[in-house]
């Protein structure tokens, strides 16, 4: 898997409004391919037309890792809008996700 951008259909240029996420893997591994899946799915139902995936292969691009500050994988980071906010895991508890994205209140 090579470092890739998913762009929503929408692909007009980041602002306010929109969410961009940063997803770090390590190749496709059962964690890296869920978290991919199971991010596109928050995505598509709670910031449909108001996001941009960035998904990075540290296989492939292990000095990447540094700049993000990114110890565990796959790891979300959540660039805009601020704070910068970081998800470890495959994502699958949505409501964890939600709320750490600042998209759903903690209850």
């Amino acid at each position: 898997m090579e470092t890739l951008m998913n762009l929503e259909a929408n692909s007009e240029t980041v602002s306010e409004d929109k969410y961009e996420l940063r997803l770090y893997v390590a190749g496709r591994t059962t964690k890296s391919v869920a978290a991919i899946n199971n991010l596109n799915k928050l995505c598509e139902e709670h910031l449909k037309g108001k996001y941009i995936i960035e998904v990075i292969d540290l296989l492939v691009h292990p000095q990447l890792a540094e700049g993000d500050q990114i110890f565990a994988i796959p790891t979300l980071v959540k660039k805009v809008p601020e704070p910068i906010r970081k998800i470890i895991g495959d994502l699958s508890n949505e409501e964890k996700v939600l709320v750490g994205l600042n998209i759903r209140p903690a209850k």
